[in-house]
C-alpha cells in the first residue's frame, strides 16, 4: 500500500509481465501506471521509508538479480543495484533502518542465503544465511527488530 491508499499492483504470477495498475480502494477504480523496466513473475516488493517501492527479483524464464524502484509521484520506473544472488520466490521485509532484508528463494534450488538493501546507496550486501533453504515461505518483522520467517518449501 502507497502512502496515498492506493496499491500498487506489478508484474506478473504465472506469466511474467512489466506492466502496472494502481487500485485505489476508495472509488474502486484501477488506473494504468507506468511500466516496469523488466518482465518479472514471482518477484518481491517493499515500500521504502521515503514512500518509493523496490520490487526485487523474479523470474522470467529464469532467476533474475536486477531490481527498479517505483516513484508514485511520477509513475516512472528507475533500475537501481542488482542482488549479489538472482531469485525469486523470495520474501523482502522493511526494517526499522530504512534497509530491506531480502531471504530465502529459489534459483533452480530453494535458497538459503540473504542480502541487504541500502535505499541510500543502492548498494547490496550479503549477509548471514539462514538455517534451512526456503522458498515460498513468509516473513515478519518483529517489534524488537529481528525478522521471524517461518514456513516455506525447501524443494
Amino acid at each position: 500500500m502507497l502512502s496515498n491508499g492506493n496499491v500498487l499492483v506489478a508484474g506478473g504470477f504465472n506469466v511474467a509481465l512489466n506492466s502496472a495498475e494502481l487500485y485505489n480502494p476508495s472509488t474502486g477504480m484501477w488506473t494504468i501506471t507506468g511500466s516496469m523496466n523488466s518482465i518479472r513473475s514471482d518477484h518481491a516488493a517493499s515500500v521504502l521509508t521515503n514512500g518509493k517501492v523496490l520490487v526485487t527479483g523474479g523470474t522470467s524464464g529464469f532467476p533474475l538479480n536486477h531490481t527498479e524502484i517505483y516513484n508514485p509521484l511520477t509513475g516512472v520506473w528507475t533500475t537501481t543495484g542488482s542482488m549479489n544472488y538472482a531469485r525469486y520466490r523470495h520474501t523482502a521485509s522493511m526494517l526499522s533502518n530504512g534497509n530491506v532484508l531480502v531471504a530465502g528463494g529459489y534459483d533452480g534450488v530453494a535458497l538459503n542465503s540473504a542480502e541487504l538493501y541500502n535505499p541510500s546507496t543502492g548498494m547490496w550486501t550479503v549477509t548471514g544465511s539462514m538455517n534451512y533453504t526456503r522458498q515460498y515461505h513468509t516473513a515478519s518483522v518483529l517489534t524488537n527488530g529481528k525478522v521471524l520467517v517461518t514456513g516455506g518449501y525447501n524443494g
